[in-house]
């Protein structure tokens, strides 16, 4: 008999692991995946913002179910396995893969409840305005000393005084140099969801009462005719871009200030009802015709190539029709041409309400004048929001065609949010 002790050629038996241990380890982790989805599901529910996508939130159900499901079986296949001649380690592997599958599907569970705002109806979209990249900076000129321009400028223009020098007495006597420049004054957000700030980043408020609120429309909405009603609101902030980056020294024909907040159309009611808005704009009733409307033609052309017609006061160019002094518009076509609009006609509501004044010809050198009827001429919008504006179809003037301005600007279900920079011409006496 031979007490050889070499190497054996029967197959080598893997050491016991407790049963305990595996047990609890699966027993763990199948209760850690359910305390979590339940979690989850709790703060979704709890939190109204935390929108889910329909197919999402039964994605969602069923992968908590296989979940659930799984990790009970794995720990009756740990079992198994434990219990089984140690000879089978396929069928050990296959176990352990089994038991740690749940933890792959976590993943991709909570991957198809995450929260889908973006093409929620009602998200509040926006960015902020980089003073320095966002701004078409050559919207500045034409640089005009009296009539002759020193900076020339392809962009129209308005009329500028005949002679270079001026008199004033007004804040102080002085004698100067009649300059003409365009100045960036004013942001304007542009929106039909109530309190949302596009150019603060897209924050949305909540003021606690349902002022402001109206049903939803666009294209983003119901379909139908009423995809093609607008109900806009303007949001109307201080934005003195020259004065405040000091990139000019301090001198009377600047605008001070900060950044500011000066006007919510959410809370005036004379911007929600059009027939409460007859109480400022009475003469809407005399250009309510075809004739009116047509002669609209002549100043989309003009607004396009050399500067819009200010006696046509109740023509937007080619946006619409000046009147109503309000946000709702019946008949829109695109957020582009829709916004654009809303703002125009928000812009002669102020001047209708002497909060807006003239800045541009002879008579402003020494100080603003009294311009119950917008003078379109002086002013300029270029886009912040979604797609800065720059080239030269940058700054057109109200009512100026938006084909250019608004190409790369039609973003499917979240593109009704429109920010712009308004430019406004000032004419002055620079001591």
């Amino acid at each position: 008999m031979s007490t050889d002790n070499g190497p054996s050629l029967a197959p080598r038996q893997m050491p016991p692991r407790p049963l305990a241990l595996w047990c609890f380890a699966t027993a763990f982790a199948a209760g850690f995946v359910l305390v979590l989805g339940l979690g989850v599901a709790a703060i979704m529910i709890a939190i109204p913002s935390a929108r889910i996508a329909p197919v999402g939130a039964a994605l969602f159900v069923i992968g908590m179910l296989i979940l659930a499901s799984l990790s009970i079986l794995a720990v009756f296949a740990q079992f198994w396995c434990e219990m089984a001649p140690p000879n089978q380690p396929r069928r050990h592997l296959r176990s352990r893969a089994f038991a740690w599958l749940p933890a792959l599907l976590l993943p991709l569970t909570l991957f198809a409840a995450k929260p889908v705002e973006a093409v929620v109806p009602g998200v509040c979209t926006g960015r902020f305005v980089n003073p320095i990249t966002d701004v078409c900076w050559s919207c500045l000129f034409p640089l005009t000393v009296g009539p002759i321009p020193i900076w020339p400028s392809p962009r129209p223009d308005t009329d500028n005084p005949i002679l270079p020098v001026c008199a004033c007495a007004d804040p102080i006597p002085r004698l100067g140099i009649a300059i003409g420049f365009w100045e960036p004054v004013r942001l304007a957000d542009v929106t039909m969801k109530p309190w949302c700030f596009v150019n603060l980043g897209g924050i949305k408020l909540d003021p606690g009462f349902d002022i402001g609120f109206k049903p939803m429309a666009g294209p983003s909405a119901v379909g139908g005719k009423q995809q093609y009603n607008g109900s806009w609101h303007v949001h109307w902030y201080m934005y003195p871009l020259i004065y405040w980056l000091e990139l000019v020294a301090d001198f009377l024909c600047l605008e001070p200030g900060d950044i500011d907040i000066l006007y919510l159309t959410e809370i005036d009611p004379l911007w929600q009802d059009s027939e409460l808005t007859l109480l400022i704009n009475p003469e809407a009733v005399v250009f309510a015709n075809m004739l009116a409307t047509a002669a609209c033609a002549a100043d989309c052309v003009a607004s396009t190539t050399v500067g819009p017609i200010n006696a046509l006061f109740w023509c937007a160019g080619c946006q619409g029709t000046m009147y109503p002094l309000n946000g709702n518009i019946p008949a829109q076509i695109g957020h582009v041409q829709g916004s654009r609009l809303a703002l125009n006609r928000f812009m002669s509501k102020l001047h209708r309400q002497l909060i807006l004044w003239g800045t541009s010809g002879q008579s402003a050198l020494c100080s603003r004048d009294l311009m119950p009827i917008i003078k379109k001429s002086q002013y300029r919008v270029q886009a912040t929001v979604p797609i800065p504006g720059f080239g030269p179809g940058a700054c057109l003037p109200m009512g100026g065609a938006s084909i250019v301005p608004g190409s790369g600007n039609m973003l499917p279900a979240v593109g009704e949010d429109m920010g712009y920079l308004v430019w406004r011409k000032r004419n002055c006496c620079l001591l």
